[in-house]
Parts: structure tokens; sequence; C-alpha cells
């Protein structure tokens, strides 16, 4: 092992995690938490790693966006032919991590994974810089290409197609949501003996609150 690796430390002095501090409601302490990772100026305070398991049980992870949230779920956009895309199709299950460094907290949450309506996707597609909505075409997302020159002449040739049109949505692009059944909010302590307070969903859609050991 690399010794300079082996020795990285940081001590977590910020604050606590107290179970009467937060909201019974997680997805009202996931709100207070993300407006204050956004109020402190974070870097993409909405990117968020979702891991992903093919049918055989073979995991993947990578960084999306969260793009919207409510007491549904979690929305994220991608190509639903991408990797993640074909994964969640095939074993629809998933797992969130977002990392706030500079606030020292963590919130991890699982739950099954659905496409979001045709009307929320064209909502959102519709939101976004043109280049990005052309960008929806213009790349097989996960497939091997000869060259970034490939890419970026099927780029051009579709700012021609669609120069002073509507470009309308791929129909092999869209949302996913990820339905919590539990979400932990993750606090860091002094002496690694940080705090885990973990939201369950029970059957009659309540949550239930439990202290983790760290």
């Amino acid at each position: 092992m690399d010794t300079s690796v082996a020795n990285l430390r940081h001590e977590y002095t910020f604050q606590g995690l107290s179970e009467m501090d937060v909201h019974a409601n997680p997805f009202e302490q996931f709100k207070t938490w993300f407006e204050q990772a956004v109020a402190a100026q974070l870097p993409e305070p909405n990117a968020m790693t979702i891991a992903t398991v093919t049918s055989d049980g073979k995991p993947s992870a990578r960084i999306v966006l969260l793009k919207d949230y409510d007491e549904r779920g979690f929305v994220f956009y991608t190509n639903y032919q991408s990797h993640k895309g074909q994964q969640l199709v095939e074993n629809p299950w998933g797992a969130i991590a977002f990392w706030w460094a500079e606030l020292e907290r963590q919130v991890r949450i699982e739950g099954r994974v659905e496409k979001v309506s045709p009307a929320e996707s064209d909502a959102y597609f519709h939101s976004r810089p043109i280049g990005s909505q052309l960008g929806a075409w213009a790349s097989n997302q996960s497939q091997v290409i000869e060259s970034r020159e490939v890419l970026e002449q099927q780029l051009q040739k579709l700012k021609e197609e669609y120069d002073n049109k509507d470009v309308p949505r791929p129909p092999h692009w869209g949302g996913f949501r990820v339905i919590p059944s539990e979400i932990e909010f993750w606090q860091g302590r002094p002496s690694r003996l940080h705090d885990r307070l973990l939201y369950q969903r029970s059957e009659d859609g309540s949550w239930k609150i439990q202290r983790l050991s760290p």
C-alpha cells in the first residue's frame, strides 16, 4: 500500500446530527441539507453517484446530476440505451450517494427505480440549452466510437438540420426516478464516531428513524 495514501486523514469537527434536530419526514430533511449545500456555494451540489446492478449481479456506478426531487423520489435524466439505462430496465433498483465534503455530510438513498412520465421528460428536455438537446441526439451513449471527430461531425449535421427549429426529445432519452425505501443522513464527527440517522419506509408509508453505529 502507498503510505502517502494510507496516511491521508481528515478530522471531522463541523457539527453533530441529533434525532431531536431532524425532520420526521426525510424529504424535508434532505431539502434542508440540500439548500444548505447550495447556500454554501459548493461545486455542483446536485452531483450524485448512482449505482446500478446488471441482471447477473455485476455492480456499476457513475456520477449524474439530480434534476428534481419531491416525495415521489429523486430524478435524473439519461439516455435509456446507456449502460445505466439498460441496467435499470433489467434490474429496477438503485442506490444514490451525495457527498458534500465542505459540510462533512453524506446522504445515501436506496430504492426502486422507474421511468418518469413522457410529459415530465418532455418538459425537462425542452428546458435544456439547445446544445444539450442536440447532444442527446448526437451521442449513442456508452457505445464505442471511432474518434471525437465522428461525434462533432454528427453534432454539426444536427445543428444544420434543426437550425431555427424546435428539437424534439429523442425517444431513447428521458428520466428515471429513484423511489426510496430508505434514506441515510451521515454527519462526520471526531474520532470516526460519525452520526448516522437512517429513515426506513414502513408498509403504511410512514418513516421510522434509527441511529446506526458508525
